[in-house]
């Protein structure tokens, strides 16, 4: 599955942080474990939008 890089939406960790309503050490923290992608950009990270959704589906989906 190729998708075009001009239509992934990245996020910055304060973005994914509100988004998911945790705070940028949790983000930073799942981002570590791998548990969350990301893409590095110099020092700072970049995580597609598509993987929070699939992140929150996840963990919504193991709690129900």
């Amino acid at each position: 599955m190729t998708r075009n890089l001009s239509e992934v939406r990245f996020l910055t960790v304060a973005e994914v942080a509100e988004m998911m309503r945790v705070s940028k050490m949790t983000v930073y923290r799942l981002v570590h474990s791998g548990e969350l992608p990301a893409i590095r950009f110099g020092r700072s990270f970049r995580v597609p939008e598509s993987a929070v959704a699939e992140v929150i589906d996840q963990h919504v989906a193991d709690s129900a």
